[in-house]
C-alpha cells in the first residue's frame, strides 16, 4: 500500500515564483495526495490566485508574516492533521523536476529500514549545485551505514533544508514541530538534526529540484542586518535545543565560528554585521525561543479546505 504524501509549499509575496512551484509540484510523475500551501499574510494576490488556479490545493492564510520558521510549523501540522506518512516540505522558490518525488519515495523504500529524511539535490537555474542547499557528508556515520546509502546511489546526511525535502509523519509526532520563533534561518537545521538524531537522514542525488534565489551563493555570503537572526538562533541552537550531541555540539560550533569569520571578512559593511550578532547573541542568551502557540497566537486567518 502506498504512503500518503502530503506537500506543504510556504510562500510570502512571490506569487509569479509559487506559481511555478505549484505547476511542478501538481505535474509530479507521482504526484502528492494533498498540497498545502500556507500564505504569510501575502500583500500581492497570493491568496486569491491559489484559490483561483489551484482549487484542489488546501490554502492556509496567515493574518501577519511568521517568517519561514513559522509558515513551515503551520504547515507541518496541517499535513499531520490531513493524514499524512510523509510530509514534502518547500519553499515557493523551489521547482521540483518531474520525478523529484518518486525518486524521493524510491530512495525511502529501498533499504530495510526507512529513513526518517530524504533529501533532494539543489541545483540553481543553470544546473550547477547550489551551495546553500548542498548538505555535507555526515562524518561520523559508520561504515555500514555509508555502504547501505551508497548501495541506494544516496549519502549519509546530519541535517537539511527545507528545500525539497521528505520527512517520516510517525518522527515528527515523537520530536515536535519546528520553532516558529526562529522566524527565518537555521529552523530548517535545528529541526532536522532534532529529527535525525538517532535516526537515518539521506541526501538522494536523483531527486533534483531547482532552487530560483536571485544570486548563486552559499550561507557566508554577507546577509546585512539579517545577521541577527543567524547569530541569535544559532545560539539558540547550541544551547537549548537537543538536536545535537556533545561531539557534534563542538564540531558545528567551531565550524559555525569559521563561517562567521569569513561572513565579516567579505562584508561591505563589517560594523552592522558586528552589532546585529552582538543583538543576537545578547538576545539569544537572555531567553530562548517561545512555544508556538505563543509565537503564532491569532495567526491563522483562514483555512480552505480542498
Amino acid at each position: 500500500m502506498s504512503e500518503r504524501v502530503v506537500a506543504v509549499v510556504v510562500t510570502y509575496e512571490r506569487l509569479e515564483l509559487l506559481r511555478d512551484s505549484l505547476a511542478a509540484v501538481t505535474g509530479q510523475t507521482r504526484r502528492p495526495d494533498a498540497v498545502v500551501v500556507v500564505d504569510n499574510a501575502s500583500g500581492d494576490g497570493t491568496a486569491e490566485a491559489v484559490a483561483a488556479e489551484h482549487p484542489e490545493v488546501e490554502l492556509v492564510r496567515l493574518s501577519r508574516n511568521t517568517g519561514g520558521a513559522g509558515g513551515f510549523t503551520v504547515g507541518l501540522e496541517r499535513a499531520l492533521a490531513l493524514g499524512a506518512d510523509v510530509v514534502w516540505l518547500m519553499d515557493d522558490d523551489t521547482v521540483p523536476s518531474p520525478a523529484a518525488l518518486e525518486a524521493l519515495l524510491a530512495t525511502r523504500s529501498a533499504g530495510p529500514a526507512q529513513p526518517a529524511l530524504v533529501a533532494s539535490r539543489v541545483v540553481w537555474e543553470d544546473g550547477r549545485d547550489h551551495p546553500m542547499n548542498t548538505p555535507r557528508p555526515y562524518p561520523l556515520t559508520g561504515l555500514a551505514q555509508r555502504r547501505a546509502a551508497a548501495a541506494a546511489g544516496c549519502v549519509p546526511v546530519r541535517s537539511a533544508s527545507f528545500v525539497s525535502v521528505l520527512v517520516d509523519a510517525a518522527a515528527v509526532r515523537a520530536v515536535g514541530l519546528p520553532l516558529a520563533d526562529y522566524f527565518l534561518w537555521n529552523d530548517d537545521f535545528e529541526f532536522t538534526t532534532r529529527l535525525l538524531r538517532g535516526r537515518r537522514g539521506l541526501w538522494c542525488p536523483a531527486s533534483v529540484v531547482v532552487h530560483r534565489t536571485k544570486k548563486f551563493g552559499s550561507t557566508d555570503a554577507d546577509p546585512g542586518p539579517r545577521f541577527y537572526f543567524e547569530v541569535r538562533n544559532k545560539v539558540w541552537l547550541f544551547t537549548r535545543s537537543s538536536g545535537l550531541n556533545p561531539l557534534e555540539r563542538l564540531l558545528y560550533l567551531l565550524s559555525t565560528l569559521l563561517r562567521w569569520g569569513r561572513t565579516v571578512r567579505g562584508s561591505s559593511d563589517r560594523l552592522q554585521l558586528v552589532r546585529a550578532a552582538v543583538r543576537g547573541g545578547r538576545d539569544a542568551l537572555r531567553a530562548g525561543p517561545r512555544p508556538n502557540d505563543v509565537v503564532l497566537a491569532g495567526a491563522l486567518a483562514e483555512e480552505r479546505a480542498s
